[in-house]
This record gives structure tokens, C-alpha cells and sequence, in this order.
């Protein structure tokens, strides 16, 4: 992975939302959605993205595809910094890099067709005129193996596994080099979801798209993924590519969140540890000092309560934020 090309770079990555209170409004609270991260996304990869709900996943993705101004830190695409270019810069790079959301039946805008949604980011960027946008929306419906007719229904009228299919039919519009797709397979059935990730992966292949795949479900994650980042309250615990980490899972809390996953062998099942953790996840209003971990940890001491830990490389390609991982 080192000699690849690297598409994305985060560096120092934080987002700050402020807490509004009183009668004059001021700021009286912050939420940390995500405290201080860096990390590599290289072309061509699927990077997971996995953690519980809450550790700041999907801010992190936002923030990548700038929905979000990031409080401090430094987004790279391209090798151009996102955060200085002016409005009509970024615009132009945004369709390179597009996002696909968790929720298809809140994401689509129930007053306009199908056929109108797909062909919005066209119109937008003027792309294609009505005549070629038309012409467009058919071939990318078909790709997602819906009906090109379906162009003049609207978003009520069909399931959430189609819904899914039009939001990748509407990412994709633009041909991006970078895809975000955030939980984009949480909201369907298991069948279903099969159904979207070989199709994601289709399109992956044929456009040679890169891919931050966010995500609850370590076993999508491990089927599809090149490398995971594993993230727990607005920090990185370990990154690693997908067999390293399944195989040798350095972190605490990489161990108990693959503890979790079901085996498909009774026998298997029936023996295998879960690791339960003690307390719950911190609260980013006022998350602990030193590992944000270490209140739920067995080996923390008197260090892991003081000293936050650096994502450092334990072995090749492996990367762990632990104190005690040497």
C-alpha cells in the first residue's frame, strides 16, 4: 500500500460542535465528534471505517467530503488542500467525490421524480443538457438494474432496497473518483444488502473507484474491505489491512468488537469468548482524559489515565493506539 498512489489525506482531523444555551445563546458546551485523527485513503482501496454509534464516523466522512468546515486540521484530495480553496474551486473538485447515505427514506426529496433526482448533480454542474440528462438517467437506472421507466415514479413508490439502488445511481451520476458511503446497506435486509454491496462493488471495479466504507457490520466490512480503521469515541484505536486485523486484532477494543461478530459454525459459536465490556461509551460533551478508552479497559493504569496514546505502526501496516502494545 505505501507505494500507492494516496487520493486522500487526512491529517490532524478535528470537529467541534459548539453547544448553544441561555438566554443570549452563547456557547456552553462543546461536543468532540472527532478529537485529533490522521490517516491515508489510497486510490483504488475500500478503507473500512468501523466503531460504535456516536464514535464520530459518518462527522468524519462529512468532514472528508466538506459538508462539514472542520474546528482544526488539514483535508488533502488530490494533493489540494480543501480547506483553502475558495467556493468555485471546491465546487469544481466536488464531483469527484461524492456520498451515498445511510438512510434512503430521508435522503431522496419526496416532491421530485427519480428521474429529476439522478439528473440533479448533471443540471448542477452542467454536464449534460435535459436531452443528454434524460438519455443518462435511463443508462445509469438500468446499471442499477431498476427499470428505466421507474424515472417517472417518485420515492414513495419504491422499497429501500431500490431507494439504495437510486442514491448509488445519483453518486454515481458524476463519474467521481471518491465515493463516501456511510452505513449504506444498515437500513435493508440481509438479502438486500448483498444485492447493494455487489453492486457497489461492480461499479467499484469498472470506474476504479476508492471507497471510505463506513459501517456497524464487521462481517460486510470484512468481506469487501482492503484495510479498517477501527474508531471509538473521536479517536483511532488500530488500523490494519482486513486479514491482519481479523487474524491478530492488537487493540482491547478491536478484541471485543470482533468478540461480537456471529461464526457460521454452531460448534464455533457455542465455544468462542465474548468480551463484555464494562460501563458505557463516553459522552463526547466531556470524554476522559488519556485513552479515551481507558474507563472501559482491563489494562489500563495510572499512564492510560493521563497520557493520551499515539497511532503508532507495531508491525508492517499495522497501527495501534495502545499503551501496552509494544
Amino acid at each position: 500500500m505505501k507505494n500507492q498512489e494516496v487520493l486522500v489525506k487526512v491529517r490532524d482531523l478535528y470537529m467541534h460542535f459548539p453547544v448553544k444555551g441561555g438566554f443570549l445563546g452563547r456557547t456552553v458546551a462543546t461536543i468532540k465528534a472527532v478529537d485529533g485523527i490522521s490517516f491515508d485513503i489510497y486510490r483504488g482501496e475500500v478503507l473500512g471505517l468501523v466503531g460504535e454509534s456516536g464514535c464520530g464516523k459518518t462527522t468524519t466522512g462529512r468532514c472528508i467530503l466538506q459538508l462539514y468546515k472542520p474546528t482544526r486540521g488539514k483535508i488533502y484530495f488530490q494533493e489540494k488542500d480543501l480547506g483553502s480553496l475558495k467556493p468555485e474551486e471546491l465546487r469544481g473538485l466536488r464531483k469527484h467525490m461524492q456520498l451515498i447515505f445511510e438512510d434512503p427514506y430521508f435522503s431522496l426529496n419526496p416532491r421530485m421524480r427519480v428521474g429529476d433526482i439522478i439528473a440533479e448533480p448533471l443540471l448542477i454542474h452542467k454536464i449534460a443538457d435535459e436531452e443528454e440528462c434524460r438519455e443518462r438517467v435511463e443508462e445509469l437506472l438500468t446499471m442499477v438494474q431498476l427499470e428505466p421507466e421507474m424515472a417517472d415514479r417518485y420515492p414513495h413508490e419504491f422499497s429501500a432496497g431500490q431507494r439504495q439502488r437510486i442514491e448509488i445511481a445519483r453518486a454515481l451520476a458524476l463519474r467521481p473518483m471518491f465515493v463516501v458511503c456511510d452505513n449504506p446497506v444498515s437500513q435493508l435486509d440481509v438479502s438486500i444488502q448483498a444485492q447493494i454491496i455487489s453492486l457497489l462493488m461492480w461499479f467499484k471495479g469498472w470506474l476504479n473507484l476508492t471507497y471510505l466504507f463506513i459501517a456497524h457490520d464487521l462481517a460486510v466490512v470484512k468481506s469487501i474491505c482492503d484495510r479498517i480503521l477501527v474508531m471509538y469515541a473521536g479517536k483511532l484505536m488500530e488500523l490494519a489491512p482486513r486479514n491482519l486485523l481479523y487474524t491478530n486484532p492488537l487493540h482491547p477494543y478491536t478484541r471485543a468488537l470482533l468478540s461480537a461478530v456471529p461464526v457460521p459454525d454452531p460448534e464455533i459459536e457455542e465455544k468462542r469468548e465474548i468480551i463484555l465490556l464494562p460501563g458505557e461509551t463516553p459522552s463526547p460533551l466531556n470524554p476522559p482524559q488519556g485513552c479515551r478508552f481507558q474507563p472501559r479497559c482491563k489494562f489500563a493504569d495510572s499512564v492510560c489515565k493521563n497520557t493520551p496514546p499515539e497511532l503508532r505502526e507495531i508491525e508492517k501496516q499495522h497501527f495501534v493506539a495502545c499503551h501496552h502494545i509494544k
